[in-house]
C-alpha cells in the first residue's frame, strides 16, 4: 500500500498547536521534526554531546509536521481541514504532499524514532535497537508502525509517568484509542494484572497486539477494534484516555459506567488553550481533579468520581 505524506511546514513556536491540529486531521502516523532544543534534548533522552553537524544546522526557527495517510483515504479532505483549521489559529504553514511506500514509511520511523527512559521504572527502545542503560527498568520494546504511541511525544510521556505510580498487582486498565499499545504494555509491564485496548483504527489494533506479543505481556492483554459502547462492559480500576481534547469532553459522559467506584481516570492529549474547557466539562459531569500534569504545552489530568 502506498502512503500520502504531507509535511506542514510552521513556526517552532506554533508546533503543538499545530501538532493538535494534525492529530485531529488523522489520528496516527505523525512525527515531528523540531530541533529548537537540540542540544538539551540530546542530552537529557540521548545521553549524549556530540551532534552530528547536519543535525546541528538544521533550522531552529521552524519545525515539520509528518502527516501519513494511506492511498485509501481522502488525502484532499485531510489538507483542506488542516489548511482550514492551520489559518483559523492564525498559524502561518507551508504544505507539500508527496507519495512513500511501506518500506519507507517504515524506515522513516527508525530514523526518528530512538530510545529514551520514562520516569524512575521504565525505558521505551524502538524493537530494531537494544537497549544499554541499566537493568533496574522496564523495557517497552516497541514498533509503532502507522500506530500513534511512541512514547516520545508530551501527552503519551505524562501518561506513562502516572502509571508509574498508579498501577499495582491488582490493576485492571482499559485504555482508550490505545495506538500502538504502549500504555496497556506499560501497565502490565509495570505488575497490573490485565489490560484492555481499545481503538476504531484496524491498523493501530493489529500493531499493538503485535507489540504486546513483542514485550510477552499478549496473555495480560486483549485489544479490540470499535466503538467503546459496543465493545466493553465491567469496570476497569485505571482508565486511559491519550487522546484530543474534543474526545476526550464527549467520553466524560459515558466513561464513568466503566470505573469502578474508586476508579481513577487518566486523561492527557489536552493542548494548553483547551485545558480550561476539559477541566470545567469533567467538573460538570460529576469527575473531580486529583492531580495535573504538564508538559511543554500540553496537560494531562488525574480524576476519580465526585
Amino acid at each position: 500500500m502506498d502512503w500520502n505524506e504531507i509535511s506542514v511546514k510552521v513556526p517552532a513556536e506554533c508546533v503543538d498547536t499545530a501538532a493538535a491540529i494534525a492529530n485531529m486531521a488523522v489520528p496516527y502516523g505523525i512525527y515531528i521534526e523540531d530541533y529548537t532544543n537540540l542540544e538539551n534534548d540530546a542530552l537529557t533522552i540521548a545521553h549524549i554531546d556530540l551532534i552530528d553537524e547536519n543535525l546541528v544546522n538544521k533550522d531552529r526557527n521552524s519545525a515539520t509536521i509528518h502527516i501519513y495517510i494511506s492511498s485509501d483515504d481522502n488525502a484532499v479532505e485531510a489538507l483542506s481541514y488542516l489548511k482550514e483549521r492551520l489559518s483559523a489559529a492564525g498559524i502561518q504553514y507551508e504544505i507539500t504532499k508527496t507519495t512513500v511506500d511501506d518500506e519507507n514509511w517504515n524506515e522513516n520511523w527508525k530514523k526518528y524514532f530512538k530510545a529514551f527512559e520514562v520516569g524512575e521504572r521504565l525505558a521505551v527502545c524502538p524493537s530494531w535497537e537494544t537497549y544499554d542503560g541499566g537493568n533496574d527498568r522496564r523495557i517497552i520494546s516497541l514498533d509503532p508502525g502507522a500506530a500513534f504511541g511512541t512514547g516520545a511525544h508530551a501527552t503519551t510521556y505524562l501518561c506513562l509517568n502516572i502509571l508509574e505510580n498508579s498501577v499495582n498487582e491488582n490493576t485492571r486498565l482499559l485504555d482508550i484509542g490505545t495506538g500502538s499499545g504502549i500504555l496497556a504494555i506499560a501497565s502490565c509491564l509495570l505488575g497490573a494484572r490485565s489490560a484492555v485496548g481499545i481503538d476504531i483504527d484496524e491498523l493501530a489494533v493489529n500493531t499493538a497486539r503485535q507489540n504486546a506479543k513483542r514485550n510477552n505481556v499478549d496473555g495480560k492483554t486483549e485489544f479490540l477494534v470499535g466503538d467503546l459502547a459496543e465493545k466493553l462492559s465491567g469496570k476497569y480500576d485505571i482508565v486511559c484516555a491519550n487522546i484530543v481534547a474534543d474526545i476526550i469532553i464527549r467520553l466524560f459522559d459515558s466513561v464513568g459506567d466503566f470505573m469502578t467506584d474508586d476508579g481513577l481516570l487518566i486523561v492527557s492529549g489536552i493542548i494548553d488553550i483547551r485545558a480550561q474547557e476539559v477541566e470545567r466539562s469533567a467538573e460538570e459531569h460529576g469527575f473531580r481533579i486529583i492531580k495535573a500534569f504538564t508538559r511543554e504545552e500540553w496537560h494531562a489530568y488525574m480524576l476519580k468520581k465526585a
